[in-house]
């Protein structure tokens, strides 16, 4: 069995392209998704993504993949700066855990500028758009691999 990734896509995500674009630019969800497949193919994983927008639905679906997948690339959105229930869920879970996030969160408003999710991630990568996804979707994935899958 090869290596399976969560992606968890978090609240208003499913409106990239539209919102904002002056912070998150033009790429949609599709747009990231589909470059995460192509990543994932060229490194031989399997992914497995969702979106919601709604907090206890991602938490639920990252407690009924805990055992099917070996990590979790998340984007928690607005979630990361609030929500102490996702971060006991990613903590419980015992599963490595990159964070990303399409604008640089620590030149955006004071209140965005902290993560309650990263101090369960391995890293977070933040700033880079949709390299985010692809830089954060390779370190999971190599730290996977030396960690002995």
């Amino acid at each position: 069995m090869g290596i399976k990734i969560l992606v968890v896509h978090g609240p208003n995500l499913s409106l990239l392209g539209e919102r904002e674009r002056d912070v998150y630019g033009t790429v949609s969800l599709e747009d990231i998704n589909s470059a995460l497949i192509r990543k994932a193919e060229e490194l031989g994983v399997e992914l497995i993504v969702f979106q919601s927008n709604h907090e206890g639905q991602i938490i639920d679906e990252i407690i009924a993949r805990r055992k099917e997948v070996d990590g979790i690339l998340i984007n928690p959105a607005g979630l990361t700066h609030t929500s102490v229930a996702l971060l006991d869920c990613i903590r419980g879970v015992n599963l490595p855990v990159v964070e990303v996030h399409l604008s640089n969160i620590h030149a955006r408003e004071e209140f965005r500028r902290k993560s309650i999710t990263a101090q369960s991630a391995l890293g977070l990568i933040s700033g880079f758009g949709l390299d985010s996804y692809l830089l954060g979707l390779e370190a999971l994935v190599s730290h996977i691999r030396r960690e002995g899958k």
